[in-house]
């Protein structure tokens, strides 16, 4: 009877290389898998920011605004999430959204208030942040792709 209670290292497993190949294509680089979720969150939470802090009544040209730029962040995030590779390339967006995020009661609204105000800058400075953190992170991966061995 063969021994198979030693475990050996995976290094000395003829198909190693197919193996690490593999699970490279299949991963695709994600290292900027930890930020998909919570740019979905925070586009979740921009389109039901308008109802959970009721600035519906007091503004409302900016409740289609924060649900529309909701929905587009989130779209976003489920692009990084099911096409990394060629989404990633789109993470500047999301910065973008979020600096429009942070004018947009001055330029949608009339007369925000505070609430409306500091809701918007947060969302957008949050956007702002991640969008830069994944697309620093995808460049970084794509250099040390492209980058010779």
């Amino acid at each position: 009877m063969a021994n198979v209670s030693h475990r050996g290292d995976i290094a000395g497993h003829p198909d190693v290389t197919e193996m690490r190949e593999r699970y490279a294509r299949v991963l695709g680089g994600r290292d900027v898998v930890f930020m998909d979720g919570p740019v979905f969150l925070l586009g979740l939470y921009c389109a039901a920011s308008p109802w959970i802090l009721h600035f519906t009544t007091s503004q409302p040209a900016l409740a289609p605004h924060n649900l529309i730029i909701g929905v587009a962040i989130g779209l976003l995030a489920l692009g990084f999430t099911a096409a990394p590779q060629r989404m990633y390339g789109l993470s500047w967006a999301t910065s973008a959204i979020g600096v429009w995020l942070i004018i947009s009661p001055w330029i949608v609204g009339t007369g925000p208030d505070a609430g409306v105000i500091i809701n918007n800058v947060v969302i957008g400075g949050l956007a702002v942040v991640l969008g830069m953190l994944c697309a620093a992170t995808a460049a970084r991966a794509t250099s040390r792709s492209s980058a010779p061995m």
